[in-house]
């Protein structure tokens, strides 16, 4: 099995954490697993257990992709792999090699206008290429299978292969007060804190929190140190000013841009964190909920896409508009006995959501291609 794990970023995302947890679990149950990766994370890779095809110089886009059509199967063939595992959107055109490809949402046709010009032209037209050459495509939840059914002609015989993300469970747990402590000292956060954490990207409706937020402030009665601080954690990504909404917020309320925090302080920022705030307008699993789940947060999210398959009735809901999602704050801030249950039936569901099951689910799928 060759794993391309070229297009993800040296800073782990959702399928970032989903190519390193696969290849772990895999190489570590004794199937081998080769991974096609850039030179920055190979020596990662080889402390994952797996034999590594290390390539330099592709790290745009472009780049990539001429590599993916022309280096990739020549890196295939030299290694010996059976079948290929594409786990963004698109395969090798000319290889011999099976394949399996994910698609981990539809919203490139559902809502177009949350993604760049560029990727709602051009994924789409590679997302059905490679629903027709792939032998099999996985996604994230059941709630994406039936969204892809929508938009792409289906095949007889080759339906969608649902395979859940996960936690690490032996770094997402609830934290130590110390650790917690640790982590608000390096952040800046001086008083209690709502967390949102992902890429501030239209999907994830950020504004709408941080408006919605601004009405709780403008409406409290209480003291400053009692009004939570509201913390929004990730990547810049397109299409979205926050700086306007942000300034918007009156006293006493306070918001705060920490960009990108650091994977080892995730654990204590949301397990410390009075609230988890997560108002996507539709995700094709939703890591940053269970991720949240496991730690203990009290979570708000919404009811769109995979986030009810995810969150069950660990989970707190709201509609995404600022009206709504200023109520369902605010009746949370005010009910630390609610946000403990919360935070205790988050544990609980999140226990089953683990990375040996995802990637036992992913082996199952590339035996079974090749099998057929």
């Amino acid at each position: 099995m060759l794993v391309d794990a070229t297009a993800i970023p040296a800073a782990r995302g959702g399928v970032g954490r989903y190519v390193d947890e696969i290849v772990r679990f895999v190489a570590a149950g004794g199937t081998p697993v080769a991974v096609a990766c850039q030179a920055r994370d190979a020596e990662h890779f080889r402390a994952l257990g797996a034999e590594v095809h290390a390539v330099a110089g592709i790290e745009r886009t472009f780049r990539r992709m001429l590599w993916e059509q022309f280096g990739l199967p020549r890196l295939a063939r030299r290694a010996g792999a059976r079948l290929i595992h594409s786990p963004h959107y698109t395969v090798p055109v000319l290889t011999r090699r099976r394949r399996v490809v994910a698609f981990w949402d539809a919203t490139f046709f559902s809502d177009p206008h949350l993604h760049t010009r560029v990727k709602r032209r051009f994924f789409p037209a590679w997302m059905r290429l490679s629903r027709r050459l792939a032998d099999q495509v996985v996604t994230s939840s059941s709630a994406t299978a039936r969204e892809l059914d929508r938009f792409l002609k289906p095949i007889p015989g080759r339906d969608y292969r649902v395979v859940h993300l996960a936690a690490d469970h032996a770094r997402f747990r609830p934290p130590a007060a110390a650790d917690v402590e640790r982590v608000r000292e390096r952040l800046g956060l001086d008083r209690p804190w709502i967390a949102f954490l992902g890429t501030i990207e239209p999907r994830k409706n950020v504004p709408a929190l941080v408006d919605a937020y601004a009405r709780i402030s403008a409406a409290w009665t209480g003291t400053a140190e009692e009004l939570p601080v509201l913390a929004i954690a990730g990547q810049d990504g397109w299409d979205v000013d926050l700086a306007p909404h942000l300034a918007a917020v009156p006293a006493p309320g306070r918001a705060l841009r920490l960009g990108y925090v650091a994977l080892e302080d995730l654990p204590a920022y949301l397990g410390g964190a009075e609230l988890v705030a997560y108002p996507s307008l539709g995700e094709g699993f939703g890591l940053p909920v269970v991720e949240a789940m496991a730690c203990g947060a009290a979570v708000l999210t919404t009811r769109r896409l995979s986030l009810p398959e995810v969150g069950g009735d660990a989970v707190a809901y709201a509609e995404p508009d600022v009206e709504r999602l200023a109520v369902a704050m605010t009746a949370l801030i005010a009910s630390p006995e609610e946000r403990a249950e919360l935070g205790r039936r988050g544990i609980e569901r999140a226990a089953g959501f683990t990375w040996e099951a995802t990637a036992a689910a992913t082996l199952a799928v590339w035996r079974e291609v090749l099998a057929r």
